[in-house]
């Protein structure tokens, strides 16, 4: 059985930068989403810290089908939900709670978790979670941390967000363990807000050109 998170393996593989949003008007959505696109992203995670981050989601998913957008900052059982009918195509939460993931229930293989410890990945992994956030990335460790734990731990894939930036994303993305980062610098909040199309499908396309240099 194809896994739910295969085609956004898929997808990071061929644009390994997840831009995490704030978007507090959802007519924001779809020109976002598009310079996303223009940038050559193929992924985004709209937080859920804003209450138009629902209908951001299902705005960007209409206006640009072939981008992957996922529902971030999931808490709760009235999260995943919504965020699920809204067309999310993955979860990400900063930690797990045992309601949290009594309430995946049979979309638990969207989520991805954040983790910050050997530990927590251990029991992550042992509750069928495929891909873990190491979060806060910066706090918990980074770079040498995901080394370290690629060693015991070599079955594990990771998504480090939090304290990821333009000048570190290559070091993070240069370890085997890691099939992605996630971060704002792309397109920050103040950018959303103002608009700037433009430049976030530059800083896109420049953040890509900087990690396979």
């Amino acid at each position: 059985m194809t896994s739910p998170l295969t085609a956004l393996r898929l997808a990071v593989a061929r644009a390994p930068i997840v831009p995490v949003l704030v978007v507090s008007d959802v007519a924001q959505a779809a020109p976002l989403a598009k310079a996303l696109l223009e940038g050559g992203l193929t992924t985004a995670e709209v937080t859920l810290r804003t209450p138009a981050g629902i209908g951001a989601i299902a705005a960007m998913k209409a206006a640009a089908p072939e981008l992957l957008v996922g529902a971030g900052t999931v808490l709760s059982g009235e999260d995943v939900r919504n965020s699920v009918e809204a067309g999310a195509d993955f979860l990400v939460s900063p930690g797990m709670s045992s309601g949290l993931l009594a309430a995946l229930g049979e979309h638990r293989l969207l989520m991805i978790p954040g983790v910050a410890t050997a530990s927590e990945a251990m029991s992550r992994h042992e509750e069928g979670f495929e891909m873990l956030k190491l979060f806060p990335a910066n706090i918990a460790g980074g770079v040498p941390a995901l080394k370290a734990l690629a060693g015991p731990l070599p079955h594990l894939q990771f998504m480090p967000t939090g304290g990821v930036s333009a000048e570190n994303a290559g070091e993070y993305l240069a370890l085997k363990n890691v099939v992605a980062v996630g971060g704002s610098w792309v397109a920050t909040q103040a950018d959303v807000e103002s608009g700037a199309w433009e430049s976030i499908s530059r800083k896109a396309s420049q953040a890509l050109s900087a990690i396979s240099a």
